[in-house]
């Protein structure tokens, strides 16, 4: 892989996997209609993730520095407290669904990794979900007002959109818009709980990891400077992207894309 492939494939992670246009969904198609495309090694792989992972903690890390600060020794359990301690537990049972569903359905989600037709379709989906999602008239429910019912909810979603195509960022936000959470309140809990589900992957991939060659070392590490830098672009685009309540803009791009590869399978079978 050259220096400038491990670069743009850095910039294309970063990008997709915040914004709701499923990073795995792009990368099905486009290894069905580029068959030169080669899928990065699974260290590479892991390498980008981290780096994502690194710019939501750095982000959020006034968020996550005061959210683990409530468990500090000595600390009063005064409202803020109490709310914060809830907000951790939450995140705790978003994850360990998101786990168990990965768990239980992993063969099953591998196997739509070789369907382009499942990866264009659950694009239209997550086009839809986004596209409805933008039409509801956000509530004012805060982080204080977030409860158990929330997180199971999320949690599943976050799950779910393992298959290609469904968008993590898009499925977790959308239903925190369902459930009535107000948008940037329901986008910041979708990030910190994708800080545990993106370094839960990172782990499973770490077990098919071989040593890394050395003339790679400047690629690698391109690739996921690149990938923490765009990542905290397109943290803050997606941010402000809800906050003027425009979701519909990815719904149309998603709805663009899998259209496009899914009448072009069907009609040319290729």
């Amino acid at each position: 892989m050259s220096k400038l492939e491990g670069l743009l494939l850095g910039i294309l992670q970063g990008l997709t996997e915040f914004l709701p246009v499923s990073s795995s969904g792009h990368l099905v198609i486009a290894q069905h209609y580029m068959p030169n495309f080669k899928q990065p090694g699974v260290l590479f792989d892991a390498m980008l993730h981290f780096g994502t992972t690194m710019a939501v903690i750095i982000y959020f890390w006034r968020d996550i520095k005061v959210l683990l600060s409530a468990f500090i020794p000595g600390r009063q359990g005064d409202n803020p407290v109490r709310t914060h301690r809830k907000i951790v537990g939450l995140i705790g049972i978003g994850t360990v669904l998101t786990g168990l569903i990965g768990v239980v359905f992993e063969d099953y989600f591998i196997k739509l990794f070789s369907s382009v037709t499942a990866a264009s379709f659950m694009l239209l989906v997550t086009g839809g979900l986004l596209l409805a999602a933008s039409l509801i008239r956000q509530s004012k429910r805060n982080e204080a007002d977030l409860n158990v019912m929330d997180a199971i909810y999320v949690g599943v979603a976050q799950g779910i959109a393992i298959i290609p195509g469904i968008s993590r960022s898009g499925a977790t936000i959308s239903t925190g818009l369902f459930r009535g959470i107000n948008g940037v309140v329901a986008a910041k809990f979708s990030f910190l709980l994708s800080i545990p589900a993106i370094l839960g992957a990172v782990l499973l991939e770490s077990r098919h990891i071989n040593l890394l060659d050395s003339s790679e070392i400047t690629t690698y590490v391109l690739g996921t400077l690149s990938a923490f830098i765009t990542g905290l672009v397109a943290i803050r685009f997606l941010l402000g992207v809800i906050k003027r309540k425009h979701l519909e803009i990815f719904a149309y791009y998603c709805f663009i894309i899998g259209g496009l590869s899914l009448v072009s399978h069907t009609l040319n079978g290729f």
